[in-house]
């Protein structure tokens, strides 16, 4: 049985939440409107630090601010990837991938499948997608490009058109 903070009653530092702070401004949002918060809070919020809250959060299908932890993930997951795990352990983010896989509805089991798909093939990343909520406003399942049909190859040149041309001395 989940509990849920009754009443929220701010941040004590806005750019530092607490997982408790996190937690209670997620089931109470209309307490204080993201768009009050500072500047790209969400990416202020997608770290180490929150990152298992964030997924407590996401997987809890009840919780109002899901899509807020659904996006703070994919930002975290790309975060992880484009800077090859110097921001976030590589081991942190198989575990929330395989918990999300285990535990996850139809968008958490997205949300890790588009993970492995950057993993694999990191030139899929969008800005727009992965770190301005693309993929959470529109949840697709991310597919490898469709390679280009090959140029047709150029004949072969034939002797003839290869050797050089020779011209007959002048009379």
């Amino acid at each position: 049985m989940t509990v849920h903070p009754a009443t929220f009653r701010g941040f004590a530092n806005p750019v530092d939440p607490t997982p408790a702070e996190l937690r209670a401004w997620a089931y109470n949002p209309g307490s204080v409107p993201p768009q009050s918060m500072p500047p790209e809070w969400d990416l202020l919020v997608a770290g180490d630090p929150l990152v298992n809250t964030l997924m407590d959060l996401a997987l809890d299908r009840t919780c109002p601010a899901r899509r807020f932890a659904l996006h703070c993930l994919y930002i975290y997951a790309a975060d992880a990837i484009r800077t090859k795990f110097r921001a976030h352990p590589k081991r942190r983010l198989r575990r929330l991938v395989e918990k999300a896989e285990e535990q996850g509805d139809e968008l958490l089991v997205l949300w890790a499948h588009n993970t492995r798909m950057l993993l694999a093939m990191p030139e899929l990343f969008d800005y727009r997608d992965w770190c301005e909520g693309g993929l959470v406003r529109n949840p697709r399942r991310l597919r490898a490009p469709v390679a280009a049909p090959a140029a047709p190859a150029l004949p072969a040149p034939t002797p003839a058109a290869s050797a050089p041309e020779r011209r007959l001395p002048r009379a």
